[in-house]
């Protein structure tokens, strides 16, 4: 069974969450949260594994609840996918900095954030296809200095990786191995202090650096 909760100042939501959860074979609702701090709570307490987690809520927005769970429970912190109504939300992007897996819209259908939860919960980020690129058009800042730490090779990788290429689509454009693309994204992460190549995404349309 896959264990979620939900963060959302909403009750109603939540409860409509809790009965579409219930309602799956293969998942299980373990709980609800009213505001940031009580999402970090419930983290705690009862370990799930994915959180459905809201970006504006009293007490603690679901930013820097993200980043608390991220830093107090770390062990086995659940995956965590943001709810947001707006699809040009800035404060979406910060959340995948703070290292939530994925954000999909609060209108999407059921069927889409049922199968958001069982994405992340394999291990995949999931980012709201129809949000995506205005969301990230409203980022652009152009700030190539942001990856002035990686070298030459690095930087194309990086973009290519920015812009959605998987690891073989990357060695092809790049003309080298699936196996140096793998050792150029861990160099890109770790010189970036990211933690996951959504993140990278982010971070690109962030800094203007993809569009």
């Amino acid at each position: 069974m896959i264990r979620v909760a939900v963060a959302d100042d909403q009750r109603l939501f939540c409860e409509g969450i809790g009965l579409m959860i219930d309602s799956q074979p293969d998942l299980s609702f373990v709980g609800a949260a009213a505001d940031g701090a009580d999402a970090v709570r419930l983290a705690r307490a009862e370990h799930p594994d994915v959180m459905l987690m809201d970006i504006r809520m009293p007490v603690l927005d679901g930013i820097a609840a993200t980043a608390a769970i991220r830093r107090e429970v770390p062990s086995g912190p659940p995956r965590i996918v943001v709810l947001t109504t707006f699809e040009r939300d800035d404060a979406v992007a910060a959340a995948l900095r703070a290292g939530a897996d994925g954000f999909v819209l609060k209108d999407a259908t059921p069927e889409f954030i049922l199968a958001a939860v069982r994405t992340v919960h394999e291990g995949h980020s999931v980012i709201a296809p129809k949000a995506t690129t205005d969301l990230f058009r409203s980022l652009a800042q152009r700030r190539p200095e942001a990856i002035a730490a990686l070298s030459v090779r690095e930087k194309e990788v990086f973009l290519l990786a920015a812009r959605g290429l998987g690891n073989a689509d990357i060695g092809r454009t790049a003309f080298i191995s699936e196996a140096t693309v793998k050792t150029h994204i861990r160099s890109i992460l770790a010189k970036l202090q990211l933690a996951s190549r959504v993140q990278l995404v982010a971070f690109a349309y962030e800094n203007g650096l993809v569009r």
